[in-house]
């Protein structure tokens, strides 16, 4: 638990950190990447990042698990904040990928797939940007020790964090072929 800080404290960081994020993300999509030549190739970023939504996936569907049916909060914490910890890696090295690559990886296909992969690819980004700040959130409740607060917040954030957790593996499973 957190001690020491006040709630008010913790909402003003959630804020700063909540329109930072994305205002850097979008910042460093816009940039030319610099022209330095890099002694490794960058291509393995996109399995790394699947890699990591699907530990991401792994890890919230264990802390359901721990809390709903074991009521173990011990191992639901590790299994949420291992998925954080995860999620943050995630973030730089989406936004380390981008910096050093010039241009987007496009879909090639057409028809009902092109559909399908568009929707997913748009609701993952618009899910993306809104949960950041109610994962800060719902993870700040807990660490209050605000147990109630925090599972109120959880029923929106849980499934909102597992959809992008899983709709970024199937991005890259819609991509890989154009890699």
């Amino acid at each position: 638990m957190i001690k020491n800080i006040s709630e008010k404290t913790i909402n003003i960081i959630i804020a700063v950190i909540s329109i930072a994020v994305p205002a850097v993300v979008v910042l460093l999509l816009k940039v030319s990447p610099p022209e330095v030549k890099l002694s490794f190739d960058i291509n393995f970023f996109p399995k790394f990042h699947a890699l990591l939504n699907s530990l991401t996936t792994v890890c919230l569907l264990s802390g359901l698990y721990f809390i709903k049916f074991r009521k173990d909060i011990l191992r639901h914490r590790y299994s949420m904040f291992t998925a954080l910890i995860l999620s943050a890696l995630f973030l730089l090295s989406y936004v380390a990928y981008h910096t050093l690559k010039a241009e987007d990886t496009k879909f090639g296909r057409d028809g009902f797939l092109r559909q399908l992969y568009y929707f997913v690819l748009i609701t993952h980004i618009v899910l993306a940007t809104i949960i950041l700040p109610l994962v800060l959130k719902t993870f700040s409740k807990a660490l209050l020790g605000k147990i109630e607060e925090h599972k109120v917040w959880a029923k929106w954030t849980y499934p909102l964090w597992l959809y992008v957790a899983i709709t970024g593996v199937l991005v890259y499973v819609f991509l890989a072929p154009y890699y």
